[in-house]
């Protein structure tokens, strides 16, 4: 996408308010990526993207801006949390399931998008299948004036199936059983899966039969109908092509950095040194094929309240040479975070109450005082940023949330006063406040 840091720092504000420095850094590494994509295969190779470290207090954004970031470039993003990953040896994850993780997420991204451009080859062989349980078959050796009429009323049962007159209809259709594999299993083991799942498929050769409406049929045939029409080699070959270059987002590193008297801790420091070669790149065995890591974008992401950047082995920092800072969110940011987003907290209120017919309505005083006391308990208990403001609005739209039916059609305006009496008792009393938001 050839979007300048400037456009990709405006997209971002429309989503994650603030937070200047990161988004500019991120912009710019964004940018390198199409620059190198511009260049010949010769430079390409060498060019490696410049992995991010984002160091803020939780609920500032980091996540938001990486995944948002993703979703412009349309490539596939994985979220995993750093602490979840044990040392070989050790029983739990690997670190090299959050690549198997990426090229499922590349599969089923690649899919929907071939999906939606195939979108009427798909309904028009629904359509189809639906049509043809709706008649009695034509004998196979029948003479041309039969089949020509026949012809002629399977296209206008056709139409009648596209237009729905026929949606009360019963139907029994055939549906493929999916057997269900585990995709965090190292390669190997999933292959044996794989084999086991043939060899039932040799003797269990039965689809599961249904009998549906034919307007619950449009739906349950879609995948089937996909499954003919897309190619799955083309989308296993685009999905390994985007994984290749898509976003890895890893939280909570700072949780594997070893501190004080835990610098010897093995199942730390082995995590980072198994994190290592999957950062530096590598080639990693997955269902669909192998992939190269190079030019995945990594982007860590911690607190660090208790250890420092500096508390990671050498060879891992050096693999994050981007490193911005996340400001902890002020009064100001979080009246920013309730009204300017495209999809804001305030409207989506707004938007679940107009399911009931009431009109919600905020003065702007209200919302300066949301604002100042999701700041006030920040600061009395646990840093939360902006995850904050949903405990707060909760607690004030609790009584018209319960009895939304009895302000049916009419306007409910939320005042200072309003906001003062629900919250007041609650953020004086700083122990109440470390249990009730």
């Amino acid at each position: 996408m050839n979007l300048t840091p400037k456009d990709i720092v405006a997209y971002l504000d429309e989503y994650v308010v603030g937070q200047k420095n990161a988004k500019k850094t991120i912009a710019i590494a964004l940018r390198n990526r199409y620059r190198r994509l511009k260049l010949s295969k010769e430079w390409q190779d060498d060019i490696l993207p410049k992995n991010i470290l984002m160091i803020g207090p939780t609920g500032v954004g980091k996540t938001e801006i990486a995944r948002r970031m993703a979703k412009m470039m349309k490539v596939p993003f994985v979220k995993v949390e750093a602490s979840k990953y044990t040392e070989v040896g050790f029983v739990g994850r690997d670190v090299e399931s959050m690549i198997r993780d990426l090229v499922n997420n590349a599969i089923n991204l690649v899919r929907k998008e071939m999906q939606e451009n195939s979108k009427e080859k798909i309904e028009e062989e629904v359509i189809n299948e639906i049509t043809k349980k709706l008649l009695p078959p034509l004998p196979k050796n029948a003479p041309q004036a039969k089949q020509e009429e026949y012809q002629k009323t399977f296209e206008k049962m056709k139409e009648r199936v596209k237009k729905g007159d026929v949606d009360h209809l019963k139907i029994t259709i055939e549906l493929d059983e999916d057997m269900a594999m585990d995709d965090s299993l190292p390669p190997d083991m999933i292959k044996a899966q794989e084999s086991i799942v043939k060899i039932i498929g040799v003797f269990n050769k039965n689809k599961e039969k249904k009998e549906v409406t034919v307007k619950e049929a449009k739906e349950l045939l879609q995948k089937q109908a996909a499954d003919k029409i897309i190619n799955k080699d083309d989308v296993k070959k685009e999905a390994l092509k985007r994984a290749a270059n898509g976003i890895i987002f890893i939280d909570e590193i700072d949780k594997i950095a070893a501190t004080g008297n835990t610098r010897q801790d093995p199942s730390k420091e082995g995590v980072q040194r198994d994190l290592l070669p999957i950062v530096e790149g590598s080639t990693v065995n997955t269902k669909h094929g192998y992939i190269n890591t190079d030019h995945i974008l990594f982007i860590a992401a911690g607190a660090f309240h208790v250890s420092k950047p500096s508390d990671l082995i050498p060879e891992l920092q050096g693999r994050f040479p981007l490193r911005v800072e996340l400001n902890s969110l002020d009064e100001e940011a979080l009246y920013k975070i309730l009204t300017t987003p495209k999809h804001s907290l305030i409207k989506q209120y707004q938007k679940l109450l107009e399911v009931e017919k009431v009109e919600l309505v905020f003065e702007e005083e209200a919302l300066r005082e949301i604002a100042r006391f999701a700041f006030l308990a920040n600061e009395k208990t646990e840093d939360i940023g902006a995850r904050r403001l949903h405990t707060v609005i909760e607690k004030v739209l609790e009584d018209i949330n319960f009895n939304a039916d009895e302000y049916l059609g009419s306007d409910f305006v939320i005042t200072k006063s309003y906001v003062n009496e629900k919250l007041d008792d609650i953020v004086e009393n700083e122990e109440i406040t470390k249990y009730i938001l």
